[in-house]
This record gives structure tokens, sequence and C-alpha cells, in this order.
């Protein structure tokens, strides 16, 4: 009978054993089958390859051009009409420095007596001061380079509204660009919150990992949100510098991969040093400083004053009880350089035609100075364009393309796909970045540095002001996505 018991217990503890087995069998092969599932469940996917012109694809209405731009800038830039108005000021006042003074028309009178005796002189005199040693032709000469100054100015004004213009719509063709790389990144990150969470639902992956994976893409949610932020300012500048700032929010058409400046980087700098409109501006302001000493000579030249006129004389002849009548009256006079030759003013001519030839030199090595920096940033971000379009953004392709092979071979799983994808879509952002460089620099130098749209003109004469022809680089954006939030 124990026997018995002992050999049921034996077959019971078998039993046992075997049904243990074959449940961690069928619990192991239960998972590929959920994984499995879980890759049905799934869809087919291809590569999403990141490209720029989408918002311009999807645009409601026409898009705005840069020849649009530019056209209604210079029909409403209000520094245009400034360096128009100072021409037509400076001519004005070369004519009103050129006119001959006015004569002079008076009563005369000498030792009038009343009563019934009478006597005395009354009468009248013209006056005219005579202007010699060609002061006048001089004034015009002086006032002359002043207009040339001013047609400079207008000229160098049209140069930056046109940068001005250029830079700003590149900037918001930029942000437009960027701101579809963020939203598909932010896109990439919720699609990985979402498969995290599933995961987790099979046992595959933990809290954790779903926790990072939200907040990842609330980052992304953010940054895409800032971007935004980022293209209304862009538009609200680029309205600014046309002199349009009720013009609605509107898609701009342009393309950022293809026409970009091509700069030799001697010449550019070369070019900027000699032809830019600040080293035309010094020159002329020389040229005014050496009228302006000739103008202080000849100022020692006495001006001749001629005064003549009709007296009658009340006083009686004699004996013959008529007065003596009308009379004749002239006088010419002059002053003596004798003190006075102006020598003050000449000396502070000499000084300034001194000092505007310094000033040359200042300039031209300050454009040198200041074009450095551009070329520099130019040829960086060139660097980096051409490296991403050519090397790093194909095989950042590649194996995004490769991933999704292996995950419709079922030799990688949907995050890795995802963790690729985004990888692309970051260094896509860095190559839109990188072509927003090539242009603005390239823009800058092409301009000889001059960006600000509405910055005013200056008056001729202020030899002081060409500092201002070279004011770049362009400010940096605050709280700009791209800078205020990078990547890990």
């Amino acid at each position: 009978m124990m026997r018995i018991q002992a050999r049921v217990q034996t077959m019971l503890v078998v039993g046992a054993v075997l049904i243990v087995a074959a449940a961690a069998r069928a619990q192991e092969m239960q998972m590929p089958m959920q994984q499995h599932k879980e890759h049905a469940e799934m869809a087919a996917i291809k590569p999403e390859f990141p490209r720029m012109g989408r918002a311009q694809e999807r645009a409601r209405g026409a898009l705005i051009t840069l020849e649009h731009v530019q056209k209604m800038a210079n029909e409403s830039n209000p520094t245009l009409r400034q360096a128009e108005a100072e021409i037509r000021a400076t001519k004005a006042r070369q004519q009103q420095a050129g006119l001959y003074p006015n004569p002079t028309v008076g009563y005369t009178g000498d030792e009038i007596r009343g009563g019934s005796v009478g006597g005395g002189k009354e009468g009248f005199f013209l006056q005219q001061a005579i202007v010699t040693g060609g002061k006048l032709g001089l004034n015009r000469e002086v006032f002359g380079k002043e207009i040339q100054l001013a047609e400079i100015e207008a000229e160098e004004q049209k140069i930056r509204v046109q940068s001005a213009v250029k830079t700003a719509f590149l900037r918001f063709l930029a942000a437009q660009e960027l701101l579809d790389a963020r939203r598909d990144l932010a896109t990439i990150a919720q699609d990985n919150a979402g498969t995290q969470r599933r995961l987790m639902n099979t046992g595959q992956a933990d809290e954790t990992e779903v926790l990072e994976a939200e907040v990842e893409a609330e980052r992304m949610r953010m940054i895409a949100r800032m971007q935004e932020n980022t293209l209304r300012e862009e538009w609200r500048s680029l309205a600014a510098v046309i002199g349009q700032p009720e013009m609605p929010l509107a898609t701009v058409g342009g393309d950022l991969e293809n026409g970009w400046p091509e700069l030799n980087e001697e010449q550019a700098v070369g070019a900027i040093a000699k032809e830019s409109p600040a080293v035309r501006i010094a020159d002329a302001t020389e040229t005014r400083a050496q009228t302006a000493l000739a103008r202080a000579k000849h100022e020692a030249i006495p001006d001749v004053l001629l005064r003549g006129g009709m007296e009658y004389n009340h006083e009686t002849l004699g004996s013959v009880p008529f007065a003596k009548g009308w009379e004749g009256i002239a006088e010419v006079s002059l002053q003596i350089p004798l003190f006075n030759r102006n020598q003050g003013n000449v000396t502070a001519a000499r000084a300034d035609i001194e000092r505007a030839d310094e000033e040359k030199k200042r300039i031209a090595l300050m454009l040198r100075e200041r074009a450095a920096s551009a070329v520099d940033q130019y040829a960086n971000a060139r660097l980096m364009a051409v490296e991403y379009r050519d090397e790093v953004l194909p095989r950042a392709k590649k194996a995004y393309s490769l991933m999704v092979e292996k995950y419709g071979q079922m030799l990688a799983s949907y995050p890795r796909v995802l963790d690729t994808q985004r990888k692309l879509y970051e260094l896509q952002i860095e190559y839109i970045s990188a072509l927003e460089g090539v242009w603005t620099n390239g823009i800058a130098l092409q301009g000889y540095l001059l960006t600000d749209g509405l910055e005013a003109p200056a008056r001729p004469g202020e030899v002081d002001r060409p500092i201002r022809e070279t004011n770049v680089p362009t400010p940096e954006r605050t709280m700009s996505p791209r800078e205020s939030m990078p990547n890990p």
C-alpha cells in the first residue's frame, strides 16, 4: 500500500513539473508572438525625409516674393524719402549761398530845421555791397560738395534698404522652414511617447522610459510654439523695414538652397575697403574741406560798399530867394584787413583737411576690421552648409532608410527607427541655420556691410557719422528656439 502511495506522489510531482515546464514554454512562445503582434499593429512605414518648401506648397494665398517686398520698400521706406529731401535741401542751400546781398534803400537828412526859416538837407540813398574775391562762387562750390555728399548718402541709403529687406526676407524664409522642421520633431517625439506607452503595456518598457519620452515630447512641442513666435517676430521686422508695419502675416516664396551669395573672401574685403559708400563719403568730405579752406582764405579780401543818392538842399543861394535844390551824394568804403585776416578760420580749415585725410584711413581700416568678422561668419556658414548638403545629410538619410528596412524585416525596434529619424531632422535644422548664415552674411558683404534699413541718412558735413555706415553684425534674436533651447 505504501508503495502505491509513493508511486502516486512521484507521478503527481512529475506531472506538476511537466505542467510548469509547459507553462514556461508557452510563455516563451507567447513573447515573440506578442512582439510580432506589436509589430503588426504598427502601420507599415516608409522613410519620411525632411524637405523644404512645404509651407509654400500649402499656402492659401499668393506667395510674397523678394522682388515684391523690395518694390514696396522703395515706395514706403521713409529713409529713402529723407535722403531725397536732403538732396533738395542742400541744393537750396547752395542757391542761397550764391545769392548776391540785397541792396539797401533809405532816407537821409542833415541839418533839418523847421519853422518859417526851413533849411537843411533831405533825400534818399541806395546802398549795395559788392562781394569780391569770388567768395560767392566759392560758397556755391562748398555747397556743391555737400550736394555730392547728399547724393552719395542717397545711393548708400538705397543699398542699405535693399540689404536690409533681403536680410529680413531671408531670415523670415529660414524661420518659415525651421517651423516645419520643429513641428516634425514634435511629431516624432509624440510618436515615440506613444510607442513607449504601448511597450510598457506589454512589459517591454518601464514607467521611467515612458516619462522621459513624454518630457521630450512636451519639450519639442514647446520649442515648436516658440518657433511660431520667432516667425511672427521676423515678419514684424520685415514689415517694418518695408515701411508697411500693418501688413498681415503671409507665406513667402523662395529657395534657401540655391542661388546663395558666392563670394571670394579677399575680393569681398577689398571691395568693401575701396568701394564702400563710407569710403566715398570720406573722400568727398576731404574735398569739401579743401574747398572750405579756399573759401576761408578769400574771406580776408574786403568787400566794397557803394552808396549813392540824392538830397534836396533847402539852403538859399545868397541873396536869391531860391533853394539850392537837388544835390547828388556818393560814398565808396571797404574794410582794411589789418587785424582780422580770418587767420583763425584758415588754420582751422587746414586742420579739418588733415583730419579728413586721417578719417579716410580710419574708415578703410575699420571697414577691413568689420568685414573680417562677416567674412569669417560667411565662410563658416558656407562650410557647414556644403558639408551638411553633400556629406552629413545624405549619410543620415541612408542610415534612416536602412533602419526602416530593418524594422520591416523585424530586425530593429520601432523606437530605434524614431531615434534615427529624430537625429536626421535635428541635422536638417542645423542645415537650415547654416543656410541662413550663408545668406545673411553674404548679403551683408555684398551690400558693403550696410544692413539697417531704418537708419536715418546722415546730413552732409557730419564727418563723424561714417562710422554708422557699417552697422553690422545684425543683432541676434533673443529667445530663439535654436539658441535658447539646444537639443541634448
